[in-house]
């Protein structure tokens, strides 16, 4: 065979190789849900009324998302939720903001007699992100926040 038919062959051999594997990484990357931009809020109750907490966050998966689990737990409890205790908690309410994106919100009311018993200082946030496709995502701190003026 010559030269001038072997070496564009190669390189030929060589491009869709390339492309072939390029299109294997892209379709074989990470599927998990990706939780972003989460964020949470304690205001103590008032003589006006209930107190609040909120968790926020954006949730990314290419199937979209099925649910949120949300948890908070007083850094003091020594406490460590796992995922399959996650799974057994409250959801966060959601909604699509794309095809693949999802605007998550967790806001259980606090009543002042529920504010007494809280231990103050330093809380944190697990999350359970589940995927249409089943895929998950667990962050055993999502979010930190301080319990004050109680």
């Amino acid at each position: 065979m010559s030269k001038r038919v072997l070496v564009p062959s190669l390189i030929g051999a060589v491009v869709i190789g390339a492309v072939a594997a390029g299109g294997y990484a892209m379709a074989s990357g990470p599927t998990e849900p990706t939780v972003k931009s989460g964020s949470a809020h304690y205001t103590a109750p008032g003589p006006r009324g209930a107190g609040t907490f909120t968790y926020t966050a954006d949730v990314t998966d290419d199937s979209g998302l099925r649910s949120l689990k949300v948890i908070a737990w007083p850094k003091s409890s020594k406490l460590a939720p796992t995922e399959a205790e996650l799974r057994l908690v409250d959801g966060a309410a959601c909604r699509a903001t794309s095809d693949e994106t999802a605007h998550c919100t967790y806001t259980p009311a606090v009543t002042g007699q529920e504010a007494a018993g809280l231990p103050g200082g330093t809380w944190y946030v697990s999350v359970l992100a589940t995927a249409e496709d089943g895929d998950t995502t667990f962050v055993p701190r999502a979010a930190t926040f301080e319990v004050t003026g109680r």
